[in-house]
């Protein structure tokens, strides 16, 4: 089944599950605007949707720049008028440490990031949400209070804390919001958190993709 007309903004689009998001998507005929920092592997992600049949608009941006993604955002309502799906896959993950012995710069990108620009994107996305009805998707990974995980755990909780008082504010005006919890993944943010952890057990990207997608579209 296939929709040429629907949108998918995907941020934090060129690896994870954000690109499998992305390729599952194109295959049903979805536009990927697919946003991240590093060119290389959004040039692959486009040559795989590609393959598929697909079509992607590539953004090698930094989510954590306002004024970039201000013009992004005027660039989607000048050419679509708007966007049926933002998923926000972008994260800054910190290296663990003892709440002691936390880096200031560290924590700084990771307030940054994970919390002061998940504020500024949905700013800027609510508008070209609500233009097509259309539904932002987040990922929980829920790590507040174990030990070591406190950048990480302190700023995802904080986002994801953002996009519950979004998800009740909008609940009747819209955008949708829906804050997805995705099994473990093979990704490399959980490599550089736990090294030496049997992947084999881990639920692949792809299969976790899929499963959110059919519930939340």
């Amino acid at each position: 089944m296939t929709d040429a007309s629907k949108i998918a903004l995907i941020t934090g689009a060129s690896r994870g599950i954000g690109a499998a998001m992305a390729e599952l998507l194109a295959v049903r005929g979805w536009h990927i605007i697919a946003v991240a920092r590093t060119s290389g592997a959004l040039e692959e992600l486009d040559d795989r949707i590609r393959k598929v049949g697909g079509s992607a608009t590539l953004v090698p941006m930094d989510v954590g720049q306002p004024q970039a993604m201000v013009q992004m955002a005027e660039a989607i309502a000048g050419r679509w008028g708007g966007i049926d799906l933002w998923a926000h896959c972008a994260i800054h993950a910190a290296p663990l440490a003892p709440a002691g012995h936390i880096d200031a710069k560290d924590f700084q990108k990771s307030v940054d990031l994970n919390v002061v620009a998940t504020r500024g994107l949905i700013t800027l996305f609510e508008p070209l949400l609500r233009e097509r009805k259309g539904t932002a998707l987040f990922f929980d990974d829920p790590r507040a209070g174990q030990k070591f995980f406190g950048s990480y755990g302190a700023t995802k909780t904080a986002q994801i804390a953002l996009a519950r008082s979004w998800q009740a504010e909008s609940e009747s005006v819209g955008p949708r919001v829906v804050i997805a919890k995705p099994a473990p993944m093979p990704t490399a943010t959980r490599a550089r958190f736990f090294p030496g952890e049997d992947r084999a057990r881990l639920s692949p990207c792809r299969v976790e993709a899929e499963r959110i997608l059919a519930e939340t579209l």
